[in-house]
């Protein structure tokens, strides 16, 4: 019986070793400034991300780029040079028997987290963490607690 994965399952291992591998190869790509493009060759790019398809055909790579505002010019040229990064990134990944098709996207997942530590940093947050650090205490009003072994009673 041949084994099927849906579109809802986890990323198998196999999955997670090539989305890093090509990853790694991109990143290379980018440092190197391999890529002729004005934008793509004066902007520091992270890669936070490579998700790969079920089949290994299809590479998103989720990027930022640090220091700039405009993340959607930067995401469309590394789109617009997707093929001529995929040219670059095949001698990296030659082990594989098709090489994926790169596609980019904005990485939203920091500034998710940037709002949730706001969030967690705010006035009001704070007062219900203590308030629930008070209802918490050692203030249990429990004689017999573990911690007091060798007092005379």
């Amino acid at each position: 019986m041949a084994r099927t994965n849906s579109s809802s399952s986890a990323p198998t291992q196999r999955m997670l070793r090539v989305g890093e591998q090509v990853r790694a190869a991109i990143t290379q790509v980018l440092q190197r400034d391999e890529i002729r493009d004005p934008l793509i060759e004066k902007t520091v790019i992270a890669i936070s991300e490579v998700r790969m398809s079920n089949d290994l055909r299809i590479a998103t790579a989720y990027v930022t780029p640090l220091g700039q505002q405009d993340h959607d010019a930067l995401v469309a040229a590394l789109n617009r040079n997707a093929r001529a990064i995929r040219k670059h990134i095949t001698p990296a990944l030659r082990q594989m028997k098709f090489m994926p098709e790169v596609r980019f996207r904005d990485d939203t997942s920091f500034d998710n987290y940037q709002k949730i530590d706001e969030l967690l940093r705010s006035p009001e947050v704070a007062r219900d963490l203590n308030r629930t650090d008070d209802d918490n205490g050692d203030d249990n009003g429990d004689d017999n607690h573990p911690s007091d072994k060798g007092t005379s009673n």
